[in-house]
């Protein structure tokens, strides 16, 4: 079993950056397949990306690519979420998830592990 917790959200311009984090507990953190989820007030949860731990280039959604970029410290047990050009839109409590899986998934239900979640809020 991990154990998840975010942190670094916050609130940024539109057009700004910030760069989440999600330190994982336990000593197999490397044979998890991680992805990132959001929820907005009142929508279901999305997906954001995925980078299995097969080594595979992680995937994203059509809403974030070419803005974010999910990378992956194995000996420091952690997950990144680079979010570039940051929109009113991707304001959202941001989630990270793990699975055993070989193959990312951009499906919540395949996650059976997340953590608790940070605010991420992008003024206009």
């Amino acid at each position: 079993q991990v154990q998840l917790v975010e942190s670094g959200g916050g609130l940024v311009q539109a057009g700004g950056s910030l760069r989440l984090s999600c330190a994982a507990s336990g000593r197999t953190f490397s044979s998890y397949t991680m992805g990132w989820f959001r929820q907005a007030p009142g929508k279901e949860r999305e997906f954001v990306g995925a980078i299995s731990w097969i080594g595979a280039m992680p995937w994203y959604a059509d809403s974030v690519k070419d803005r974010f970029t999910i990378s992956r410290d194995n000996a420091k047990n952690a997950l990144y979420l680079q979010m570039n050009s940051l929109k009113p839109e991707d304001t959202a409590v941001y989630y990270c998830a793990a699975s055993k899986a070989a193959a990312a998934s951009k499906a919540a239900k395949e996650y059976p592990y997340w953590g608790q979640g940070t605010q991420v809020t992008v003024s206009s």
